[in-house]
């Protein structure tokens, strides 16, 4: 025995079989009864991005604010009552708000706010000096430690992460024992004894003259050595021939050219206010005349002595030219670097032209620095992110992060006969740049 099939007919006239399928009963779609407010950029009038912050944000639908009654002195004093946190928690002691009692006005915070916050609620990088004051206190992110106490002055404050250099971080020196030149220093003062004691006994002139042409040429050329030293380095610097990143070895000693770019922590020149660099140098310069002040306690008479130098230099990335590898530059955390950077002169104070600019005289208080009556020269050197430079120093790999460390060893230039220079040498990594940084700047 057969069932019968069901079959029902189509809209168009066609028969199909089995059964009508029920129309499933449409929902409205869910709406909130609340519009959304036009914000306009204010983080207070946002409720999930204050709540993210822990901002208070004024419900405009809640209660009016309460008036407590007067004193006991028969005046009348009122106090506004805390403004409600808009979708606040009280039961969650990890997150947003939380109140200290069932009937306290009171809110707790239990995670910090973010006191440095642009007014259109974006949160940027780099330096907090250079975005203008957004607020007030202090920004740590990791073990980074960039710290900027006071955004009104242009005194920026670095933590351990940035190293701070001394007043002269480029050391230059021969590399001669301290026995050697004391042993010519006594042979030199004895032959000059003997040769006069000879010349007034034996009455013969040629006696010091044969000593004077053995010690003259050695006075000379240790001045020689002394004034041309620190250019004859610079020299052998910018000659000594580049290495390429992808065949170099675990600590072997190379020189890289590339590009630089700023690591975490990217420093802002003190003066000019040049953001985004990765290394930074301001230097004070006074003349010092005849009976006048002494800018430190090393300047002489008739000469320009540093009052004042600030110099600054962080860890950054250098893309090498011919491998184009990308490597860490370790020069923050108190590295030793000897930064080859030429300054230029901003500020030229003379004794024709004593008229300070108010950037100037802002610069001198923040660092409570006097003005009064001195020839003065203010000099300020950077390397920007984007400029050319050269680094030399060990090649370290850890983790595959390709890093370029300080050598163990000062860098020596070996003795050049042509030149009749000694050996000078530079402790830590040594970092070269152009004069004219403007013209060489790639944009990253």
């Amino acid at each position: 025995m057969t069932g019968r099939i069901q079959s029902h007919q189509l809209p168009n006239g066609l028969f199909v079989s089995g059964k009508l399928e029920q129309p499933k009963e449409q929902r409205p779609p869910t709406m909130a009864a609340r519009a959304m407010p036009y914000t306009g950029g204010d983080i207070k009038k946002s409720g999930e991005l204050g709540r993210m912050f822990d901002i208070s944000v004024l419900d405009p639908q809640g209660p009016p604010p309460l008036i407590v009654g007067g004193n006991s002195s028969g005046g009348n004093s009122r106090q506004m009552a805390p403004p409600r946190v808009s979708g606040g928690s009280s039961s969650n002691p990890n997150s947003g708000t939380v109140r200290s009692g069932p009937n306290s006005g009171s809110v707790k915070k239990t995670s910090g706010p973010l006191s440095q916050l642009h007014p259109t609620g974006l949160i940027t990088s780099g330096s907090l000096g250079s975005s203008g004051p957004i607020g007030t206190g202090s920004r740590r992110s990791g073990q980074l430690d960039h710290q900027v106490s006071n955004l009104g002055s242009s005194k920026a404050k670095y933590g351990s992460s940035v190293t701070s250099l001394s007043t002269d971080p480029v050391r230059v020196g021969f590399k001669v024992s301290k026995t050697v030149v004391w042993a010519v220093m006594i042979v030199a003062a004895m032959g000059l004894l003997v040769g006069a004691f000879l010349t007034v006994a034996v009455k013969k002139p040629v006696v010091i003259a044969a000593v004077l042409a053995a010690v003259v040429p050695a006075v000379v050329v240790l001045v020689w050595n002394c004034v041309w030293g620190r250019k004859g380095l610079v020299s052998f610097i910018k000659k000594y021939p580049d290495a390429e990143l992808r065949g170099a070895i675990d600590g072997q000693f190379v020189k890289v050219t590339g590009v630089v770019t700023c690591g975490s922590i990217p420093l802002e020149s003190s003066y000019q206010r040049t953001p985004r660099c990765v290394y930074v140098s301001t230097e004070l310069y006074e003349y010092k005349g005849l009976g006048g002040r002494s800018a430190n306690p090393k300047h002489r008479c008739f000469s320009w002595g540093c009052r004042h130098a600030e110099r600054y230099v962080s860890d950054f990335y250098i893309s090498d030219f011919q491998s184009g590898l990308r490597a860490l530059v370790k020069a923050g955390y108190g590295a030793k670097v000897s930064p080859f950077v030429k300054p230029a002169t901003v500020v030229n104070v003379t004794s024709q032209n004593k008229d300070l600019s108010p950037s100037f005289l802002k610069w001198l208080s923040d660092r409570n620095l006097s003005a009064d009556n001195r020839v003065m020269r203010l000099k300020e050197g950077y390397v920007k992110e984007g400029s050319t430079v050269s680094v030399m120093g060990m090649v370290r790999r850890h983790d595959n992060v390709l890093m370029i460390v300080p050598p163990a060893e000062a860098v020596s230039s070996g003795c050049r006969w042509w030149h009749c220079l000694l050996p000078t040498y530079a402790d830590g990594l040594i970092i070269t740049c152009d004069d004219n940084q403007n013209a060489d700047v790639i944009p990253v």
